[in-house]
């Protein structure tokens, strides 16, 4: 598997683009986590509700066993505070049902604030990388000596736009045909480089071709 360019520039540009694609989930991530924290100081009236009820409910059991050991009326006496003790222990559980709901809300806002930017360029950029390095992978298979550059030179010519073509040759086919090795070569160099692979180096002895043609 071919993840990177021949060409040192497009290569570059490819290690750049995979950093930024990692700075940017790295920054979206943490700008998620400030959404779930911000998010979760609504939280606060809840646990205060939820302290409140705690201590309400353990100072009427406390008020309740102290004067539950009077003699006869002791336990009529603590009744009344085991009631209240009852009313904490719901101010305890709707205090823990606020915290729990804001909670919730805070992930949910935390990871959506930071999966929706991350999943549209890390699309676009598994998209592209990948058509990369199928492409790039596919070709370099076929890609072993100068020999194999005929195949790239017939690709050419069926893919490339007539202007680049035009810029090699004023007749690409006639000159494949005829085995011109250095509109071969030129023509074969078009495809490659947009596959973003370098050409074997040209037999011993082979034109080079023009630098107009390059």
């Amino acid at each position: 598997m071919k993840l990177y360019a021949d060409l040192p520039g497009r290569r570059t540009l490819q290690i750049l683009a995979d950093l930024g694609v990692l700075v940017w989930v790295c920054g979206w991530a943490w700008v998620g986590r400030l959404v779930h924290d911000a998010t979760m100081t609504l939280a606060t009236p809840g646990r205060q509700l939820e302290s409140a009820g705690s201590g309400f409910r353990e100072q009427m059991a406390s008020a309740g066993e102290s004067v539950r050991d009077l003699p006869l009326v002791g336990d009529k006496v603590a009744e009344p505070f085991r009631r209240a003790g009852t009313a904490g222990t719901n101010l305890e559980r709707a205090g823990t049902d606020l915290v729990s709901a804001v909670s919730h809300l805070a992930n949910v806002l935390g990871w959506v604030t930071a999966l929706v930017p991350i999943l549209l360029v890390g699309l676009v950029w598994g998209l592209l990388r990948g058509r990369f390095v199928r492409r790039a992978t596919a070709a370099q298979r076929f890609i072993d000596t100068a020999a194999d550059l005929d195949l790239f030179a017939l690709r050419a010519m069926a893919r490339q736009p007539m202007r680049r073509l035009a810029a090699v040759s004023e007749d690409p086919t006639g000159a494949w045909r005829r085995g011109d090795a250095v509109v071969i070569r030129s023509l074969a160099l078009l495809e490659l480089r947009d596959s973003g692979l370098r050409p074997p180096a040209p037999a011993a002895g082979s034109a080079t071709p023009a630098a107009g043609s390059m």
